[in-house]
């Protein structure tokens, strides 16, 4: 028709600008090394003194502390991948907007679901760097092997993955209203999570009104089933479901969340000055 304007349709394929945008960070931690050794450094922090108090816990209790001690561990070890899965994705957007690199990002053909399969990406390399040390030295230093939970350890994993990003998305979302005023949010929101999600105790210890909100929360019943499996050998399938479940109305919510916020930045102009 006349006078329409087509847009142009972007150029090249969507895993060649996902590369893009990984390759850009990938190239920051080849040149630092600072960087590598902070993404290690808490997770590896947080097993040493974890690891100290349950061998102290086992030592003075006997056989029955040494299960709980376990639990623990395990317990820390996949919270560290929430943890890490969240901030890896948080951090790596707060760095485009630190270094005013997100409006020269959609200047690009890049689209939004692009930029959220990038930082992705890279949430996993940065768990994955992260977590994996504390893993070994857990096994060295303390006898514990995460492994030990069997092939559902990947599904756990995956679980609380998606958990990560589905929060990560929210906090995006809050960044791009609010700008630099939610910024604190990347590095505090998990832990306002943590006591409701039944990492280091079972949902049942919770008052009963706060129950049904921990229930609500994907890595709770990822870490009931951890517990049920280190304790008494036996797979509860139910929690893992209703984890996978909860993960995808989390992704959803948060997904509408961030394009919605996305858009009305890009109406605003806020993506060229955010942060400022």
């Amino acid at each position: 028709m006349t006078g329409m304007v087509v847009p142009a349709r972007p150029q090249g394929s969507s895993a060649r600008r996902i590369w893009g945008l990984m390759f850009r960070h990938l190239a920051l931690y080849r040149r630092s090394w600072p960087r590598v050794l902070e993404l290690m450094y808490w997770p590896v922090l947080q097993m040493v003194v974890w690891g100290f108090i349950t061998a102290y816990l086992a030592g003075v209790q006997g056989n029955t502390a040494s299960v709980a001690a376990g639990v623990l561990l395990g317990g820390v070890l996949l919270w560290e991948v929430t943890l890490r899965s969240q901030m890896g994705f948080a951090i790596s957007f707060l760095e485009e907007v630190w270094s005013r690199n997100l409006g020269h990002l959609f200047v690009s053909p890049l689209r939004p679901w692009e930029l959220v399969a990038g930082l992705a990406a890279m949430s996993v390399l940065r768990t994955v760097a992260a977590v994996l040390p504390a893993m070994v030295l857990a096994f060295f230093l303390y006898g514990f092997g995460v492994w030990t939970l069997g092939p559902v350890l990947v599904a756990y994993v995956f679980a609380l993955m998606a958990m990560g990003w589905a929060v990560a998305l929210a906090v995006t979302a809050l960044i791009l209203r609010h700008g630099a005023g939610a910024e604190a949010l990347a590095w505090g929101v998990m832990f306002g999570i943590a006591p409701f999600a039944a990492v280091f105790y079972p949902v049942a210890i919770l008052p009963h009104w706060l129950q049904p909100v921990a229930l609500a929360i994907p890595a709770a019943h990822v870490f009931e089933g951890m517990r049920a499996t280190l304790t008494h050998g036996v797979m509860e399938w139910g929690h893992l479901g209703w984890a996978v479940l909860l993960d995808v109305v989390w992704l959803a919510v948060a997904a509408w969340i961030f394009l919605a916020q996305f858009h009305a930045a890009r109406v605003r102009g806020a993506l060229l000055n955010i942060g400022e």
